[in-house]
């Protein structure tokens, strides 16, 4: 145990060194790799804001009276800027998993080094580095460096995003915004990058659980829906017998039978013959 302890430090001192000036240990995000997770990202957030139905009403009145008709949220400008506005904020959510290659150390969650030195701590055990446990979640060099790089894409290609979104949606932002415009004759490997995860790995557990809890609530509301559905037709038919009932009520009330009543009352004067 005491080993695996000792192994398991020296590999995170070893990931730590740059904050020591050990720039060996810093692998900066590329090109590349800052366009792919701005894209994620972009593609994430534009999903999100596109579920509302909100209408944007504008008040502004013209010499003629004639104000401009509501917009849907959906396609607006509004939208677009704030997607714009807080996606490198999004970045930030991103920890560096150094056991990882390539683009796949870019990842939400917690790696697999600091996710059993967390079980090692709540088990009890004494963990003794040089970075104090509170600098533990502190966002890497990498991580920083790539919300910095982030800003500055977006703000460089904000023309093409925009004509993405205004006209070209049907392509994916991955292709239009990074392999034809940023990364245009340069390296793209990285784009093709997926991480299969392997068994253990605390980060593709988090993202498969927020996966599952986004099936349930779908489902959840699919239910819902039909539920309200059958309530809405029952309430209906309850309405239609209620209303038969009171125009019954009225023939009654003005001196009238229905026709199934005269037949009950007044019996049919047939003469009876004989073969």
């Amino acid at each position: 145990m005491n080993v695996f302890i000792r192994i398991v430090l020296l590999f995170v001192s070893a990931a730590f060194a740059n904050k020591s000036g050990d720039d060996d240990w810093v692998n900066l995000p590329n090109k590349c790799e800052v366009c792919k997770f701005v894209s994620i990202e972009m593609k994430s957030a534009f999903e999100e804001t596109g579920k509302t139905k909100e209408v944007i009403e504008t008040n502004y009145r013209f010499l003629d009276d004639k104000g401009t008709p509501p917009i849907k949220y959906v396609k607006s400008d509004i939208r677009f800027i704030d997607v714009i506005e807080n996606v490198c904020s999004r970045i930030m959510q991103y920890n560096l998993h150094k056991e990882r290659d390539g683009s796949n150390r870019f990842a939400k969650g917690m790696s697999e080094t600091f996710s059993t030195l967390h079980n090692l701590v709540h088990k009890g055990v004494k963990v003794v580095m040089d970075i104090p446990f509170e600098l533990w979640n502190e966002t890497s060099a990498e991580v920083a460096d790539l919300k910095k790089q982030c800003d500055v894409m977006v703000e460089q290609y904000e023309d093409v995003i925009e004509d993405w979104y205004k006209g070209k949606q049907e392509e994916d932002l991955t292709t239009y915004l990074c392999e034809k415009h940023v990364l245009k004759g340069q390296d793209t490997a990285c784009l093709k990058e997926k991480w299969s995860g392997k068994k253990g790995d605390t980060a593709a557990i988090a993202e498969d659980k927020k996966k599952k809890k986004s099936k349930k609530k779908k489902s959840k509301d699919v239910e819902d829906s039909q539920k309200k559905e059958k309530k809405v037709k029952k309430k209906k038919k309850k309405s239609k017998i209620s209303e038969s009932e009171k125009n019954k009520r009225k023939t009654e009330e003005a001196g009238y039978s229905s026709d199934e009543e005269i037949q009950k009352k007044v019996p049919l004067g047939l003469d009876k013959t004989e073969l």
